[in-house]
């Protein structure tokens, strides 16, 4: 009995499935996450009794941190100086077109840095301004 021999063949991989694949658990992945607004920059906020207010529209955010460094809607000021702030303040102010102020200061900021925020602010006429805190853990 004589086998015959055949020529060996490379087996094929066709890869256009595992593509499709890939491509639908990335759909399905992207739908099912959800998004939170997480802040790059870490503040422990000092602790209140009072409940959150509800507010009508979206204020501007002054952020210090325990370094006294001031972020203004999560962008950085250059510098701790008045001036620098008031200026950073007023362009942020003319692009949203805010009317109030939150500064969420980090519990061991040291007060005159919360001072100085609250200076600027009057500097550029505004008058609804807040202080973010967080609730009583009990």
């Amino acid at each position: 009995m004589r086998f015959r021999q055949t020529a060996q063949q490379d087996p094929d991989i066709n890869l256009t499935p595992l593509i499709d694949v890939v491509f639908l658990l990335l759909i399905f992945f992207m739908v099912s996450t959800t998004f939170t607004r997480e802040s790059e920059i870490t503040v422990d906020l000092p602790e209140s009794t009072v409940s959150q207010t509800e507010r009508e529209d979206e204020p501007l955010e002054i952020i210090i941190d325990a370094q006294g460094r001031y972020f203004v809607n999560q962008k950085p000021v250059i510098n701790k100086k008045l001036e620098t702030l008031i200026g950073a303040l007023r362009k942020e102010l003319e692009a949203s077109g805010a009317t109030a102020l939150v500064i969420n200061a980090d519990a061991q900021t040291p007060h005159q840095f919360v001072i100085t925020a609250m200076d600027a602010a009057r500097h550029l006429g505004i008058e609804k301004l807040s202080l973010a805190t967080r609730e009583v853990a009990e």
